[in-house]
C-alpha cells in the first residue's frame, strides 16, 4: 500500500534550498519515491489546526520505503540543507 511523505516548509534561504531540492529528488526517486506536489498554490478551504506554507508530497511504495529514504546514509549529509534553512514539518503517511 503507498505511502506519501509530507513536509510543508518554510524556506529561509532560497539559494540553498534550490540546492538541496536538486540533491535529495533522485535519491528519494532511489527509494520509489515519485512527486505528487512540490510547492504550487494552496486554496486553504479551513485552518482551524493548520495553515500550510509550502507543501510537497512523495509517494513511496510503502511506509517502509519512505522510512528507508529519511533514514538512508545518501539522504544523510543532504538533510541539513533543509533542516538548517527550513522550518518543516514533516510525516509519513499510510494510505491504508
Amino acid at each position: 500500500m503507498s505511502a506519501f511523505l509530507i513536509v510543508d516548509t518554510k524556506i529561509k534561504d532560497p539559494s540553498v534550498y534550490e540546492e538541496y531540492k536538486k540533491l535529495a529528488k533522485p535519491i528519494a526517486e532511489k527509494y520509489g519515491g515519485v512527486y505528487r506536489a512540490r510547492g504550487g498554490a494552496i486554496d486553504l478551504v479551513e485552518d482551524t489546526l493548520w495553515a500550510p506554507t509550502r507543501v510537497v508530497i512523495i509517494e513511496f511504495p510503502d511506509t517502509k520505503s519512505a522510512r528507508a529514504f529519511i533514514d538512508s546514509k545518501e539522504y544523510a549529509p543532504v538533510k541539513p540543507l533543509r533542516t538548517e534553512n527550513a522550518d518543516c514539518t514533516l510525516f509519513i503517511l499510510d494510505a491504508d
